[in-house]
């Protein structure tokens, strides 16, 4: 009898080890997902920033400064449900303005209009980047949830479903390190 007790709370400890040890993955990979949500953040602002103060500088005729004025402001101005059709509807417009490398070759040719041409290819490189590192953390995050001792035990207390943010990143052809 003593020896059934004893390997019945053996079976209930490694039970509860196993179910805190996935508990703590999925806190882990929650955690994950926020660092990549900030780090995307930071990303989108600073090719919004860029592109605006592109806009701005006078470099670019005055239709395609409009033009990527306003994406560029309605992407650093939208609420969160609209951010992935703002920040969309600026790839957009990246890629109506830079379309041609022409566009590009006559903003490196104006003083400071490389380093500005620099900033903005890189901001424009490094969306996708993050955009894919927020989207994998969220699909381990999605596998682990979906598990059934997950559900049943509640292991992931009140976290919000984490939801991956889709939106159009395409470069520019201008702007991409291998031309299409």
């Amino acid at each position: 009898m003593t020896e059934t007790l004893i390997w019945i709370a053996v079976a209930l400890f490694a039970i509860g080890l196993y179910l805190s040890w996935t508990a703590g993955r999925l806190d882990r990979l929650h955690a994950r997902i926020d660092a990549a949500r900030a780090a995307l953040d930071a990303q989108l602002l600073r090719r919004a920033s860029v592109a605006q103060e592109l806009a701005t500088s006078g470099i670019l005729d005055p239709a395609a400064s409009i033009v990527l004025y306003q994406a560029a402001h309605a992407a650093r101005q939208a609420e969160e449900e609209h951010r992935e059709v703002a920040e969309s509807e600026l790839s957009q417009a990246l890629r109506a303005v830079f379309g041609e490398p022409e566009q590009m070759e006559a903003v490196r040719a104006v003083p400071g209009g490389e380093e500005a041409a620099g900033e903005l290819a890189a901001a424009v490189r490094r969306v996708p980047m993050a955009r894919r590192f927020h989207n994998d953390a969220v699909r381990a995050a999605r596998a682990l949830r979906r598990h059934r001792k997950v559900r049943w035990f509640r292991l992931a207390g009140h976290a919000p479903f984490p939801m991956a943010f889709e939106m159009d990143d395409e470069p520019p052809v201008a702007l991409a390190d291998r031309p299409a």
